[in-house]
């Protein structure tokens, strides 16, 4: 489990653009758990794509990404408070 967070500059106008795409390759890899978090069960090649792609995305002198590697017992690790619409990301996903 990798807990993916980001920041991304929108005062410009290339900002917006770049949070949209972050944002949606975010989405192919995992489940927004808020604004700019998501969590994300990866193997090793995945991470690596991941991280690959979104750097070719940010302005690295504007934007920040984050990576927390939760791991594998990670379950025990994440505690939620309030609204919890989340589901279970090891299990069966239908499209």
């Amino acid at each position: 489990m990798i807990l993916v967070t980001y920041d991304v500059d929108t005062t410009d106008k290339g900002g917006a653009k770049r949070l949209r795409n972050v944002a949606k390759s975010c989405v192919n890899h995992g489940r927004r758990v808020q604004n700019s978090v998501f969590e994300c069960v990866l193997n090793e090649a995945q991470f690596t794509a991941l991280v690959h792609k979104l750097e070719t995305i940010i302005d690295k002198s504007k934007d920040n990404l984050r990576f927390y590697n939760l791991g594998k017992n990670w379950d025990r690790k994440v505690t939620t408070i309030g609204i919890n619409t989340s589901f279970d990301v090891t299990g069966e996903l239908i499209i």
